[in-house]
């Protein structure tokens, strides 16, 4: 399995890991996740695959501070296909958090096209959230809807943050809805010619997309404080186009 270099403090880790899921840590972090008990989601890597209902999902990369997975085989072909053809239609400039009110904006920094699929809308949609909730033992109601972004070559999302400042005039209220953005996957639906990678630009990690493999981080420390070091971009498309999918996971009940 591909880590991040810091081998002896990673297999002190995932031994530490293997003896918590052998006493029964999963059920553990299943009630403290519904009970609101949990800072933020826990993927279990102290095996090289994850088991979810309905698909065996192979863990490439993990790292502890901040806490990143790199996850294949997260979803099928023709999973990804569906999602594409159900979106592409829909899909209109893409916005970031703005303004004093926390509207949704354009900004040059973003340079994709976007649409949104509601929790549950298809059935695709439905089956893919029950596996990322087992994925990352948070509960689907404590997460948003799926963000379907397309980047055509030279589209880019420059370097950001995905967790809400509330020192920043509109993003308070931004809380309301479900509090902190504590986690994110960002799943690939294709296969990218050249460029387009998830790149995390203080910790010179850069992840190439890969069809339906997907890259879990999260977006909070163990104690559920914004962690600066998740500031991370999506990289120039160079060739192609680039397809994924966001998935956005609250600290409570998204409404």
């Amino acid at each position: 399995m591909m880590r991040d270099g810091q081998f002896s403090r990673t297999v002190a880790c995932e031994a530490i890991e293997a003896g918590l899921a052998a006493a029964g840590r999963p059920l553990a972090i299943a009630e403290a996740a519904r009970t609101g008990a949990m800072a933020r989601p826990q993927i279990d890597t102290s095996k090289n695959t994850i088991s979810t209902p309905d698909r065996e999902v192979s863990i490439l990369l993990a790292i502890d501070a901040p806490r990143i997975v790199v996850l294949g085989n997260v979803l099928s072909d023709e999973e990804c296909d569906i999602l594409v053809a159900y979106s592409e239609s829909k899909m209109a400039p893409s916005r970031v958090v703005g303004g004093t009110e926390g509207d949704n904006v354009l900004h040059d920094a973003r340079t994709s096209s976007g649409s949104f699929i509601a929790r549950g809308e298809i059935e695709v949609a439905a089956r893919l959230e029950a596996r990322l909730a087992a994925i990352a033992q948070w509960p689907v109601e404590r997460g948003e809807g799926l963000q379907i972004l397309r980047y055509t070559k030279g589209a880019e999302y420059k370097p950001h943050f995905d967790w809400f400042d509330r020192a920043q005039p509109g993003q308070a209220r931004l809380f309301d809805r479900g509090g902190q953005r504590v986690g994110t996957f960002v799943l690939y639906l294709n296969d990218v010619e050249s460029g387009g990678g998830t790149n995390f630009p203080k910790l010179g990690l850069e992840v190439s997309p890969k069809k339906g493999g997907a890259v879990f981080f999260s977006n909070v420390t163990a104690d559920g404080v914004p962690d600066p070091f998740t500031l991370h971009g999506g990289m120039p498309v160079l060739s192609g186009v680039k397809f994924v999918a966001n998935k956005w996971l609250r600290e409570g009940l998204f409404v």
